[in-house]
């Protein structure tokens, strides 16, 4: 009787070890599962930061662009602004040669 009353033991112990394995492996699912899901959303978070990359890219060789536009028109304004004072210089120097006659 006693190889009867050991047998259910076994079949219980072995039931015991088997849910503690399902446990177990739900427990290991369950990780990998966010694992996943976290990579995922790492995926999705370069994906928008690399976007955001190229927008901020354009916005800064746009820039670029406007200030190289901006100094070729201050250097053609010093230009315009040193012709008019040799102008005006020579406009003085005219009337100083009149007055002087």
């Amino acid at each position: 009787m006693a190889s009867t009353d050991s047998h259910p033991r076994f079949g219980q112990s072995v039931k015991g070890l088997l849910s503690d394995k399902v446990g177990s492996c739900s427990g290991d699912v369950i990780a990998l599962t966010r694992q996943v899901l976290k990579g995922s959303r790492s995926q999705e978070l370069l994906s928008q930061a690399a976007r955001n990359m190229v927008i901020q890219e354009d916005a800064i060789l746009h820039s670029e662009d406007s200030l190289r536009k901006m100094s070729i028109i201050t250097t053609h304004l010093q230009y315009q602004e040193a012709i008019q004072k040799v102008e005006h210089s020579k406009n003085l120097q005219d009337q100083l040669r009149h007055l002087l006659k």
